[in-house]
């Protein structure tokens, strides 16, 4: 809480109590002879409440000396009230019917003093947990945050290592294809490095880059794999995480890739959005090797980790993601709850 806000409900609270003293005093005076005396009943509990907040808590409360402290407080109390007696008593000099009943409440000025000091506490001792728990809330965002950006950026090199090794081989054998890759590899990298440093991006933007991605597979790989990407339902003004779905895509392209040539290969994207989810669903070939190995049960690597972590940070209880390693293919299915 700022000093300047602090202040202010510091003032509010001095205002509302001197109102309510007001009213509460039972006298036939004037009003100069009622404002004087809760002038001075309001002096007696700043004094209170500011030696407790000011000297008492910090010193006493907050390092676990308890039993100091309610001495110390009860203390401070008792020394109060006949200072604030004998205070009242010379204001009322003039007044001597008021002065024979002053020794006789000061009782409950002590009480008033516990009550007033003790409310202190209470209220100290909510803001300094509210202010606890706010800058829990704060370290923990930034820390994920920290944790976000950092599997971001596995993620784009991870890709480009891919895509730069795909150019490289085209251009090595002077293939017609590489301009027309360079140019899809460019709006890639220009979704990547101007409009994915948001926490979320418009969902039609993000199909476009895997759009670009199947693109540049379909060129590099031409009639040796059958690619599908079907797109149902509405994705305009819906939000998703940036680069959240290309691992999947690049995972079904490496696996199915990884294969011989009498091996039929096959990339089936389906994608489907509904008002309040995204259904991506990936069907891909594996090598008889992958399809032989009984103790290989997930689909692994640094993408699927990364993606996997980012999920539980982003979408906690809000996602559902299968794996299914299977004799003959990876089917890998994410259900996904969208922000409009």
């Amino acid at each position: 809480m700022s000093s300047k806000l602090n202040w202010i409900i510091h003032i509010i609270f001095w205002i509302l109590l001197f109102s309510i003293l007001i009213l509460l005093e039972q006298t036939n005076e004037n009003t100069f002879f009622t404002l004087s005396n809760e002038l001075i009943n309001l002096s007696f509990y700043m004094i209170i409440v500011y030696l407790n907040l000011g000297y008492l808590i910090p010193v006493y409360l907050k390092k676990k000396n308890i039993l100091t402290y309610i001495f110390l407080l009860l203390l401070a109390c008792i020394l109060l009230t006949p200072i604030k007696t004998m205070a009242l008593h010379i204001k009322l000099s003039d007044f001597p019917s008021y002065q024979s009943k002053l020794f006789q409440k000061q009782t409950g000025y002590f009480f008033v003093f516990v009550i007033i000091s003790g409310f202190t506490t209470i209220g100290n001792i909510v803001v300094d947990w509210f202010a606890q728990i706010t800058l829990r809330q704060q370290l923990e965002n930034k820390n994920m945050q920290s944790e976000l950006q950092f599997l971001k950026s596995q993620i784009n090199p991870h890709f480009f290592f891919n895509t730069l090794n795909s150019l490289y081989s085209l251009t090595l054998k002077k293939s017609d294809l590489a301009p027309e890759i360079v140019i899809k590899l460019s709006d890639m990298m220009r979704y990547m490095l101007y409009e994915c440093n948001e926490k979320k991006v418009y969902l039609s933007k993000e199909i476009l880059y895997l759009q670009n991605y199947i693109d540049l597979e379909k060129l590099r790989q031409g009639n040796s794999i059958d690619i599908k990407f079907e797109i149902k339902g509405d994705t305009e003004e819906k939000y998703i995480a940036p680069l959240l779905l290309i691992n999947f895509l690049e995972n079904a392209f490496k696996h199915s890739l990884n294969t011989s040539q009498e091996i039929k290969r096959y990339v089936h994207i389906k994608l489907d959005v509904n008002e309040l989810n995204l259904n991506f669903n990936i069907v891909n070939n594996k090598s008889q090797q992958a399809a032989n190995n009984e103790n290989l049960t997930l689909v692994g690597g640094i993408g699927l980790e990364n993606v996997n972590r980012r999920l539980q940070l982003i979408y906690p209880n809000r996602f559902e993601l299968n794996i299914l390693n299977l004799q003959q293919e990876y089917i890998v299915n994410l259900i996904l709850q969208l922000e409009k």
